[in-house]
C-alpha cells in the first residue's frame, strides 16, 4: 500500500536527452515512489524505449538537461553497471542470447556483484543454487532452465520470463520492464504478470512500458502516462489505459 510518507525512488527532472543530433526526450518529468507500479504508454517513436534506456545509462544517449535522481542521489555520471549494482534494472524488449555462459552462472555472477555492492558476502555455487529455485518457483520455470545458455534457443516467452527471473535475483529497487508483454500468448503472459505482481513490494517501484491494456489486465497500475515526443502529455489511472484501447491516442490534446 502507498502512502503519503513514501520515499520517492526515481525522480526525473526537465530531462532532455539526444542520441547523435536528434533531441528525442523534450523536458521529461516522473516520479516513482517506493510501492508504486507506473505504466507509460504511446504510439512507436514517442521515446518510451529510449527513455527506458537513458534511466538504466545507455551510452548511446546524451543528457543535455535537466536530471535523474536515485534515491536523491543523481545517476547522470555513473555507468550502467554501477546503476544496476545500485539497484535499477531494466527489462529488454528483446532480451540477447549469451552463447557459451549459462543463466545459472549469469545469475550467480550478476546476484554476487549486487552483493559485493551492498557490502553483503557473496553466495558460494550450492549457496546460490538453494537461493535460486525458490526464485524460479515465481515465474514457473523448471530447474532446468539454469543450465541452459543465456536465452539461447529460447521461445519470446521463455526469454521474457527469464528476465522477470532476473529481476526477482537481484532483489531491485526500481525495475523499468520496456515490452514485457511484446510478442506473448495469453498464458506466458498471465505468468510474467504474475511473477511482477508478486516481486512488486511496499519497497520497490516497476515502470511497465507498453503499446496494450492487455498487460494491465493482469497487472494493476497507480498511475497510467501518455508519452508523445518525448514527453509525458496525460496521466491519469488504470482507467486511462482502458480508454486508450477504445479510443487510440489521437483524442489526446
Amino acid at each position: 500500500m502507498i502512502s503519503d510518507s513514501s520515499k520517492i525512488i526515481l525522480d526525473i527532472k526537465d530531462l532532455v536527452a539526444t542520441v547523435g543530433t536528434t533531441q528525442i526526450i523534450n523536458g521529461l518529468n516522473l516520479s516513482v515512489k517506493e510501492g508504486e507500479i507506473h505504466a507509460i504508454m504511446g504510439k512507436n517513436g514517442s521515446g518510451k524505449s529510449t527513455l527506458a534506456k537513458i534511466i538504466a545509462g545507455h551510452p548511446a544517449y546524451t543528457v543535455n538537461s535537466g536530471d535523474i535522481l536515485f534515491e536523491g542521489e543523481s545517476v547522470l555520471e555513473i555507468p550502467a553497471e554501477e546503476r544496476a549494482q545500485q539497484g535499477i534494472f531494466l527489462g529488454f524488449q528483446y532480451p540477447i542470447e549469451i552463447p557459451g555462459v549459462s543463466n545459472a552462472d549469469f545469475l550467480r555472477l550478476s546476484y554476487n556483484a549486487r552483493r559485493k555492492f551492498q557490502k553483503l558476502p557473496e553466495l558460494e555455487p550450492l549457496e546460490f543454487f538453494e537461493f535460486i529455485n525458490k526464485k524460479l518457483e515465481v515465474v514457473g520455470m523448471e530447474s532446468s532452465f539454469l543450465n541452459r545458455n543465456v536465452n539461447e534457443g529460447f521461445s519470446g516467452g521463455e526469454k521474457k520470463r527469464n528476465e522477470i527471473l532476473q529481476m526477482a535475483v537481484l532483489d531491485t529497487k526500481i525495475a523499468i520492464l520496456d515490452e514485457t508483454d511484446s510478442g506473448l500468448d495469453i498464458d506466458a503472459l498471465k505468468t510474467v504478470a504474475s511473477g511482477i505482481n508478486k516481486l512488486a513490494t511496499a519497497a520497490n517501484g516497476i515502470v511497465l512500458i507498453t503499446h496494450y491494456q492487455r498487460l494491465l489486465d493482469y497487472i494493476s497500475p497507480d498511475y497510467v502516462h501518455v508519452m508523445r515526443n518525448g514527453e509525458i502529455i496525460k496521466t491519469g489511472d488504470s482507467s486511462l489505459a482502458k480508454e486508450l484501447e477504445l479510443k487510440g491516442y489521437d483524442w489526446i490534446d
